[in-house]
């Protein structure tokens, strides 16, 4: 069956304006189901705009009754906001403020947090588990850095490499066994 589709040319002009506006913003879905519908509307049949556009037939005839029944606004893409967070805003500002406390103050042994200790920690408060990798997308979203520690050397400070040779170095010195080294003639 040979559909013969016309739009009026003030569809037409709308059709051609959001073509552009989905070129520019790089909507490439938007493009091909804007130029479908164009190519319509140039005497093309439903199955040619199908397979020039790699759809099947039922997709073409949808987008064509959404613009026939919704105009203008059938030819927009919301995006989709994702998965429900598994930890309420509540939730994640008392983890905060776990977190800055130490991890020693929830109950660890150690001084540093590390991605499975907070794993840990989340599991234990609120028994969500959540991948250690999804951790630290999830610390950076609630303002968190990565700290690495800075050591700085001793040699550093006059005073205390002073009081280290005059205190320390001598009574390391003493407690060393004397060993004498021969050099080998043959090596020589």
């Amino acid at each position: 069956m040979n559909i013969s589709i016309r739009f009026t040319p003030q569809t037409v002009k709308t059709l051609i304006g959001r073509l552009q506006d989905a070129y520019r913003v790089g909507d490439l879905r938007l493009v091909r189901r804007t130029s479908a519908l164009l190519d319509l509307n140039r005497k093309a049949t439903i199955l040619e705009v199908a397979e020039t556009n790699l759809v099947a037939r039922q997709t073409v005839y949808d987008w064509l009754k959404a613009l026939m029944c919704h105009g203008e606004d059938s030819l927009v893409y919301r995006h989709s906001p994702g998965r429900k967070p598994r930890l309420t805003k509540a939730q994640k500002q008392q983890l905060s403020s776990l977190i800055q406390a130490g991890p020693q103050a929830a109950d660890f042994k150690t001084g540093c947090w590390t991605s499975i200790l907070i794993q840990q920690l989340i599991q234990r408060e609120f028994s969500v588990l959540y991948n250690r990798y999804y951790v630290c997308e999830l610390l950076r979203n609630l303002g968190f850095s990565v700290q690495k520690a800075w050591f700085v050397s001793d040699h550093l400070d006059k005073e205390a490499r002073q009081c280290w040779w005059m205190n320390t170095w001598p009574q390391i010195n003493l407690s060393w066994p004397r060993i004498l080294i021969r050099q080998d003639a043959s090596r020589a």
